[in-house]
């Protein structure tokens, strides 16, 4: 169960890693400047995919780490 753990984890960092940065305006809100950071955009595609896998791995880490505590 503990290699499965460290499987989920390394692919969670991995999939973590080829996320687009959505917070391509960030030091425009630190210094002040109008930034349309939190508007509504929709995810696409492979954006989408990697979104939903991501989403995905971290309810299984979730899982999988809630179930190791109690066995």
């Amino acid at each position: 169960m503990q290699i499965f753990l460290i499987i989920v984890s390394l692919l969670l960092i991995a999939i973590v890693l080829l996320q687009s940065n959505k917070a391509e305006g960030a030091s425009q809100i630190i210094s002040g400047g109008n930034s349309d950071l939190f508007s509504q955009r929709k995810e696409r595609g492979v954006e989408l995919l990697i979104s939903r896998i991501t989403m995905t791995l971290g309810l299984i880490f979730f899982l999988v780490s809630l179930i190791m505590e109690f066995v």
